[in-house]
């Protein structure tokens, strides 16, 4: 498992890709509607914040499964925000 800086880290830079992309195909197709990557920001940016609330938790039993399944959440995440972008 990654220490929390490093997890941290990893989010805002995947979510922050994920964000990228979302304007570059915003930029590159100007005849398609920018609603659906702006509904794909909107979604990287509630999970990003979503996730970065359940890591600043102060009240966890055990600090090493709250984070394990922080990551694994993470990965679904991004994996589901990526596949939205690739299907614009």
């Amino acid at each position: 498992m990654a220490n929390r800086r490093t997890l941290k880290r990893d989010m805002n830079y995947v979510f922050g890709d994920i964000i990228e992309a979302a304007y570059l195909h915003q930029i590159t197709h100007p005849e398609e509607d920018p609603a659906n990557s702006e509904k794909i920001v909107d979604e990287a940016i509630s999970d990003f914040d979503q996730l970065i609330g359940k890591m600043n938790q102060k009240n966890v039993e055990n600090k090493k499964q709250h984070f394990r399944g922080i990551e694994k959440e993470f990965e679904a995440k991004a994996k589901i925000l990526v596949e939205k972008i690739n299907a614009l």
